[in-house]
């Protein structure tokens, strides 16, 4: 394995790396993950993979799956659905449905983004379950978490209502919002509404909870969560120019710390950190050594233009160092991923990034096969006849 360390510089006059990096965000939040949609950037990790209470953030997942039923025809907005006795039973958050309401599809899935109703989100689980029941459309919701690699989460129910063994992570809930966001761009603008009057029968329970949407800072969705055993928490995301944000947190005590740690967590992510073109494709990064080939060396390049996102503070350069197993062996055609990048930068988690060979490398002739074993002769006698003298 060869190593290869060096700096990469954004600036050509810049040759000390700075040593002042981006503050770590400290928050009360129990639990809190932090993603640079952008360029996949980890921002912050803090218990994020921890297994809690997420109470009405879970609903995202409900509403996944209502999305993708939309998209395959199995549900249709127009359609309206019948309130059992069992979403009528739930208290909390609510849309008020009782037994004689039929729903449309649109205006429960409004009734779950802006009310996070929770009888709204039972009508959608009974539709979508196997077997009829929320209890079966829980299991399908914990199945399809797995497979889209959510490996914390475990749902009991559709709406997130106290129960044993209902968890996700703030890095499962992250990865969703993200799912949510772009798998399904023709439903996220809900995410932003900011008021459903639904059927006027509910003027106490109109106004989408999520303190950050009028704050003018970007932000768009995505769902806030409260219970006592839960605390106070949100799945957030906000966009400002080519870059988004998105975060969840849980655990924190009052409606009031979850609206100032949501403000200070975008505020943060877009003023401490830049996204910076650190090499372009097709830009020579090292050589590698070649075995048996018609030229010694080959060029390392990346296959596409490397942007990552940087403290503001330290971001003129990047310590890194380039890797692979050589002397690498001919024929190597170019564009073939041969080494790898592995960047360091300040406050950040290392990035492992893939280079490619520059250009085609032909075995060698006749010659260097004659040369390659002179030299390889000569390496294994020299000290034996160095010694001998």
């Amino acid at each position: 394995m060869f190593r290869t360390a060096f700096s990469v510089l954004t600036t050509a006059l810049s040759f000390v790396a700075l040593t002042l990096q981006a503050s770590a965000f400290e928050t009360k939040a129990k639990a809190a993950f932090v993603m640079d949609q952008t360029t996949g950037t980890v921002l912050m990790a803090k218990n994020a993979d921890d297994a809690l209470p997420p109470a009405s953030m879970s609903k995202l997942m409900t509403l996944y799956m209502a999305f993708e039923a939309v998209r395959d025809g199995r549900l249709s907005m127009t359609e309206t659905l019948p309130v059992s006795q069992h979403a009528m039973n739930y208290g909390g958050s609510t849309m008020f449905l009782d037994t004689t309401d039929r729903v449309k599809v649109e205006d429960l899935l409004r009734g779950i983004i802006v009310l996070s109703g929770n009888d709204a989100c039972a009508v959608i689980a009974e539709t979508l379950s196997p077997n009829g029941t929320e209890a079966g459309f829980a299991r399908q919701m914990t199945l399809r978490a797995r497979q889209m690699g959510m490996t914390n989460s475990t749902f009991a129910n559709s709406n997130g209502w106290p129960a044993p063994g209902h968890n996700m992570s703030m890095r499962d809930l992250v990865l969703l919002a993200n799912h949510l966001i772009t798998d399904f761009p023709e439903f996220y603008p809900m995410f932003a509404e900011t008021e459903f009057a639904f059927d006027g029968r509910a003027p106490q329970n109109t106004q989408n909870r999520n303190p950050l949407l009028k704050l003018g800072i970007g932000a768009d969705g995505l769902k806030t969560g409260h219970t006592t055993e839960a605390g106070y928490g949100l799945v957030g995301s906000a966009k400002q120019g080519a870059r988004r944000v998105i975060f969840a947190f849980s655990g924190l005590e009052s409606a009031r710390e979850r609206a100032e740690v949501s403000e200070q967590i975008v505020n943060w992510a877009f003023r401490q950190f830049s996204e910076t073109k650190l090499v372009r494709a097709g830009e020579r990064v090292a050589m590698a050594d070649v075995w048996m080939g018609k030229t010694p060396q080959v060029g390392l390049v990346p296959a596409q233009d490397l942007d990552i996102l940087l403290p503001v503070m330290a971001r003129d350069t990047v310590p890194g160092e380039v890797v692979f197993n050589g002397p690498i062996q001919a024929p190597i055609a170019k564009g073939s991923p041969i080494a790898e990048l592995v960047l360091s930068p300040d406050d950040l988690p290392q990035m492992r990034v893939p280079l490619v060979a520059e250009t085609d490398v032909p075995e060698g002739g006749f010659l260097v096969r004659l040369r390659t074993a002179t030299t390889v002769l000569i390496s294994r006698f020299a000290p034996q006849i160095e010694g001998a003298t």
